[in-house]
């Protein structure tokens, strides 16, 4: 309660109408006494306090000279008749008479009522208290400090009217039952200690606002509230649990009934905003206004979310009304069925609010049909079969009941102790330990703050068959149940807005599909963001992600980034097009390596064959055809045995290979160096020394290689660095010390062949096998030198292919510099192949 309201209150009471005390005088209410609305005596009394009129004139309050009397006149107004809530004393008068014919509870007690009309008012409230306390006796004796008036007090139906009363008696410790105020700050037992109350508190009814506004997916919403206690503590836990469930709110307006340029700001903010569901956490008052505005504005199409205040209020049940509550959702107290109740309150209303007599019995009453502008509104009964809060007041009068029922110590035959003086606080414990059932089987008791259990019907606005407007009960909500099983939907028989069957949407920005992460808007709330696709590598498998993950690394995302596929195992195969033209080339060159050989044993007899060291020459073919065929171990998915074999094959076979064509070159310097005079170098490099040479040079390569295959062996790796979205599955040459030194000798070997052949290619010889080798040599240095830069710098499938090629180029060099020009004079030149000619003597 603000200061203000304070200050008002504080001077009200020391103006009003209070018992004040004077030495050695009576004790006598200062100003005239407040009489109760509707009363009865009895041998315990219970107050009531009720907004039947809800309009009046307040007072000038100047603070400048004595308030003047509230005027009740203009209060008194047929026009301002509040239906709900002179049903509401109405059942409290039932409850009260059905105890007193009832033997089983207070037998020989007789109760009493003082029911008063606050007129929607906080100083009558006030006025109204201290008329319960007091009661409206001019004198009380001597002394001021007697009894209570009233041993209990049921009302108000708003929150902050039940803070000024609970307030006002809280002092005297006279308990105070409220059937409607379900503000949260009342659960407070050190502020209110005598304070009770047959409905929950909003503390559950906020958070389960927030729950369904998440269970329809409505994350984009607005919240109205009145500037009272009640809708000011409700609307601070809703935004608190709104927020925790991920819902955010454009606009948060509020607006007191008295404060009409107020209610004007929070329509044109509700006019202007893209949220289309609105949160009302307003007292009905205040509803009955902002819907009276937005009709007005022709505001339609907003879905509604109501609190137990207005949800079921038939007060805003009018013809143009349903367009803009239609649809609307929210929390209502529920529905009992309480016999004899509705007889009660339909024969009773005209008879005793305006002294008519229905039945047209003899009495001093006029017949209610000569009041015929009344009789046309007989048919707003406010709808007796909704008995919400009237069931509250039902529970309230016999949970009092009860506690009087404990203190007197009543039992069957014996009645009730009369003499017992019941104390006001004897009633507030008395309370806190009430649990019973009444007759329509609803059991009742009060937890530790006072309040009742949580238990909710949610209700839909409905148009009926014949045009009406129903509440129609769409779920519940009960607070006692476990936490996953407290909220039970029906969507299928919810009526949205517009009559339409489809869930309305209300969000900021749509919902992000998979494949996409949020990134929120800068300097908007958390249900404003873009969408951005993932990361090439990541991915999001569910919508409205805050991030995306990266793949596994074996894995890699889709096209739409919303899965991840195992990564492509990528390798140079045999079906593929480069690996078929590989393919080609190796078979080509064994091909032609076999046809060179055949040629060469068809003329071994031959001069031509003879003079070139044919069994040398036979070896070289054969070791070519080795070279050509160790290219097939580099094509298909590498294994542990052809990594190891590609490698060691490759570095044997070119060593055996240049070997001999080393061999060459020496028989070549030799045979020159034993044409000169006294020379015997020949017989120090004859056939035998040609064959340990070659081995010799081979054995070396071969000790290379089992260094390489025991210490460090190149064994299949997949290389997932080079492409991302791929993996190369290729050999890893584990020892790079071994591969260097294979490939290192195989050089060496060849710039050695090179030289010697380069010193021999000038020597006098007709058929001078050097100028060949020193060509082949040559361009096998040049492929090889090309290779390694090649290699290194080679991507995937290419390396394999570089490697390829350059064992394919460096073997058809050889092949085509050594022996196409022999081949060709044994095929196409055959006269060329004769003795005389090799040793020059033709012309």
């Amino acid at each position: 309660m603000s200061s203000v309201l304070g200050v008002f209150i504080f001077v009200s009471l020391l103006f009003s109408c209070n018992a004040v005390w004077e030495p050695d005088s009576l004790c006598q209410i200062r100003g005239r006494p407040e009489f109760p609305l509707l009363s009865q005596d009895g041998d315990v009394m219970i107050g009531g306090v009720f907004s039947i009129h809800s309009k009046i004139t307040q007072p000038s309050l100047s603070f400048t000279e004595r308030p003047t009397l509230l005027s009740f006149a203009l209060c008194f107004s047929i026009l301002s008749i509040n239906l709900r809530e002179f049903r509401f004393a109405q059942t409290m008068i039932f409850a009260i008479q059905e105890i007193n014919e009832n033997e089983d509870i207070l037998p020989n007690i007789s109760i009493g009522y003082r029911i008063y009309d606050n007129c929607a008012s906080t100083l009558s409230s006030m006025r109204a208290a201290m008329a319960l306390m007091n009661g409206h006796e001019l004198t009380l004796g001597n002394s001021c400090s007697g009894q209570s008036a009233v041993h209990a007090i049921i009302g108000e139906s708003e929150s902050s009217s039940t803070i000024v009363l609970s307030r006002t008696t809280g002092p005297f410790q006279i308990p105070v039952i409220s059937h409607s105020a379900t503000c949260e700050c009342l659960s407070s037992r050190k502020e209110y200690p005598s304070f009770f109350r047959t409905i929950a508190s909003d503390l559950y009814q906020s958070r389960a606002l927030a729950q369904l506004v998440k269970h329809f997916g409505w994350t984009w919403v607005g919240a109205v509230n009145s500037d009272s206690d009640y809708g000011n503590n409700g609307m601070a836990i809703f935004l608190s649990a709104a927020q925790e469930e991920g819902v955010c709110v454009e606009y948060t307006e509020k607006f007191d009934r008295a404060e009409p340029e107020k209610l004007l700001k929070v329509v044109e903010v509700i006019k202007k905003s893209t949220a289309r569901v609105i949160v009302g956490f307003l007292a009905h008052v205040e509803m009955n206004n902002l819907l009276e505005q937005l009709s007005l504005h022709n505001i339609t199409g907003r879905q509604f979310i109501g609190v137990e205040a207005w949800i079921t209020a038939d007060s805003l049940v009018t013809p143009t009304s349903f367009s803009v509550l239609g649809g609307a959702l929210g929390f209502a107290v529920q529905k009992a069925n309480i016999s004899g109740l509705e007889d009660f309150l339909v024969r009773d209303f005209w008879e005793t609010e305006y002294l008519c007599n229905e039945t047209n019995k003899e009495t001093t009453q006029k017949p209610c049909k000569a009041n015929q502008d009344l009789m046309e509104l007989s048919d707003k009964d406010d709808d007796v079969e909704e008995l919400r809060y009237s069931t509250n007041i039902y529970k309230a009068v016999y949970a009092i009941s009860h506690s009087l029922h404990s203190i007197l110590k009543c039992s069957d035959g014996q009645g009730c102790k009369k003499t017992v003086e019941i104390k006001p606080w004897e009633v507030v414990e008395a309370l806190k330990n009430v649990n019973f059932t009444v007759k329509n089987g609803d059991r009742v008791w009060f937890d530790q703050t006072g309040a009742a259990v949580a238990r909710y019907e949610v209700v839909n606005w409905q148009r009926g068959t014949d045009g009406s407007v129903q509440f129609r009960p769409v779920g519940y909500y009960d607070a006692s149940l476990p936490s996953g099983k407290r909220f039970i939907l029906n969507t299928d028989a919810i009526m949205w807005p517009g009559g339409r069957k489809e869930l309305p949407v209300s969000v900021c920005s749509e919902s992000c599909r998979p494949g996409t992460h949020k990134v929120l808007q800068k300097g908007k709330p958390m249900c404003c963001f873009d969408c951005v696709p993932c990361a090439v590598g990541e991915f999001s498998n569910t919508s409205d992600s805050i991030d995306c993950e990266k793949c596994p690394e074996a894995y890699w995302s889709n096209q739409n980034r919303d899965a991840c596929l195992p990564k492509e195992i990528e390798f140079l195969s045999f079906t593929e097009v480069m690996g078929k033209i590989l393919i080609f080339f190796t078979l080509f060159g064994v091909v032609l390596t076999l046809t060179a050989a055949t040629l060469f044993l068809v003329n071994k007899d031959t001069p031509l064959v003879k003079a070139n060291n044919s069994e040398l020459s036979f070896l070289l073919l054969f070791s070519l055809s080795l070279c050509f065929l160790c290219s097939l171990t580099f094509i298909g998915q590498p294994t542990e045995w052809s990594c190891m074999l590609r490698h060691t094959a490759f570095g044997i076979t070119f060593v055996l290979c240049i070997s001999c064509i080393l061999g060459k070159t020496i028989v070549v310097l030799m045979a020159f160096k034993a044409t000169l005079p006294g020379s015997n170098v020949m017989k120090w490099f004859g056939p035998a020394q040609q064959r340990l040479t070659v081995l010799f040079f081979t054995f070396i390569q071969v000790i290379i290689c089992l260094l390489w295959l025991t210490i460090n062996p190149p064994l299949p790796y997949k290389n997932m660095n080079y492409y991302k979205e791929k993996i190369i599955l290729e050999c890893a040459l584990g020892s790079p010390v071994g591969f260097w030194a294979v490939l290192g000798y195989v050089g060496f070997l060849a710039l050695l062949c090179f030289v010697l052949a380069f010193l021999a290619r000038k020597l006098p010889d007709t058929f001078n096998e050097a100028k060949h080798i020193t060509f082949s040599m040559l361009i096998f240095c040049a492929v090889w030198l090309t290779f390694i830069p090649a290699y290194v710098s080679s991507p995937g499938n290419l390396t394999v292919a570089v490697e390829i090629f350059a064992i394919l180029a460096s073997s058809y060099g050889i092949l085509f510099c050594i022996f196409a020009p022999k081949c060709f004079i044994l095929v196409l030149r055959p006269e060329l192949n004769t003795k005389k000619h090799l040793l020059g003597k033709t012309r």
